[in-house]
């Protein structure tokens, strides 16, 4: 049986999204109407949901960390001051880009875009830590079971609209099997609403990513998801 990683997948989505961003970033045509507004909108609410997941790494793994394995925990909190400094910077240049003059667009987009990429270059090496340190300690000083109860004490802190936001934010980024296993899981946890969950992820998967997770899934799962039309 795998062991929990409480780190793997819910990184993944944040590499796949941050790139996302970046790429849509630089390729946008911010002369036209309303753009400059909706990056910069994009790029704070980024910021928002990372420093939201960092409180989340508080609250629920690494107090466990701290008491286990503290010398991870301080590298953790070191990282954590370079991210803070790198989020503020491209807070800065997001706010005032809605307001910069037509002629200076072009240069504040590439200077918001450079703040994100400094962002995205903190953030990987931070994950890179989390993945490669903090997680490999925790596997060897604390038990599965302790492990797997920091993972269901956090989703128990969810409200339902919180964990399909994170299930979409999620599941694009994910190998095909770790797709179907999570929402598997998902569903036979709650049947009765299946069609709906279904329907809910599969809003961000791609046509041929959502009819893998049909296949994988089989077909009492395709029956709920039809008969709620979505399908």
């Amino acid at each position: 049986m795998p062991r929990t990683d409480l780190y793997r997948n819910v990184h993944m989505g944040q590499r796949a999204r941050l790139f996302t961003l970046a790429v849509e970033l630089g390729a946008a045509d911010i002369s036209r109407g309303g753009a400059a507004a909706e990056q910069a909108h994009r790029c704070l609410a980024m910021t928002q949901e990372l420093r939201e997941h960092a409180d989340h790494e508080d609250t629920y793994i690494h107090r466990l960390l701290r008491e286990r394995a503290p010398e991870a925990a301080d590298a953790l909190e070191a990282e954590h001051v370079r991210l803070d400094a790198t989020f503020a910077a491209l807070d800065e240049r997001a706010r005032a880009l809605p307001g910069t003059a037509a002629d200076a667009l072009p240069d504040a987009r590439h200077a918001l875009y450079l703040a994100l990429g400094e962002v995205i270059s903190a953030y990987l090496a931070h994950l890179h830590l989390e993945e490669t340190v903090a997680m490999p300690a925790l596997w060897q000083s604390a038990s599965e079971q302790e492990l797997r109860a920091v993972f269901d004490a956090f989703h128990s802190s969810q409200t339902p609209e919180e964990a399909l936001t994170d299930l979409r934010r999620m599941l694009p980024a994910l190998p095909p099997a770790d797709r179907a296993a999570i929402v598997r899981e998902v569903v036979d946890s709650a049947p009765e609403q299946a069609g709906a969950t279904l329907a809910a992820v599969s809003t961000t998967l791609g046509p041929d990513q959502r009819d893998r997770l049909y296949d994988d899934l089989g077909a009492p799962e395709v029956w709920a998801l039809r008969r709620a039309g979505t399908a």
